[in-house]
């Protein structure tokens, strides 16, 4: 795609394909946009759904904010995040905060 999203899994993976190259196998499956929260005189609340793959298992995060960009962020960061930890986990590969 051509829009914000995919500008931001672009990005996302110009930063950390060099060290993690094995999240090219990761793939955006699924985007979703609700609005949450219309009552609020601050702006609506949005949540954003991301189904992603490996071409193995499938899995969904979730990103929540009044701005629609922020949320589509937290939702893939999240989604590649929960990926490298699990296949460090299956490998055996201890993963820190600190490193």
């Amino acid at each position: 795609g051509n829009g914000p999203v995919n500008s931001l899994d672009n990005a996302l993976r110009k930063a950390l394909l060099q060290f993690y190259p094995s999240l090219e196998m990761v793939r955006l499956v699924d985007y979703k946009v609700r609005v949450v929260d219309q009552g609020s005189s601050t702006g609506a609340i949005v949540r954003v759904l991301i189904e992603s793959t490996d071409g193995r298992k499938t899995w969904n995060t979730v990103g929540s904010s009044e701005n629609v960009i922020e949320a589509s962020w937290m939702a893939l960061a999240d989604s590649m995040e929960y990926w490298l930890v699990r296949e460090r986990s299956s490998s055996g590969t201890h993963v820190s905060a600190a490193s």
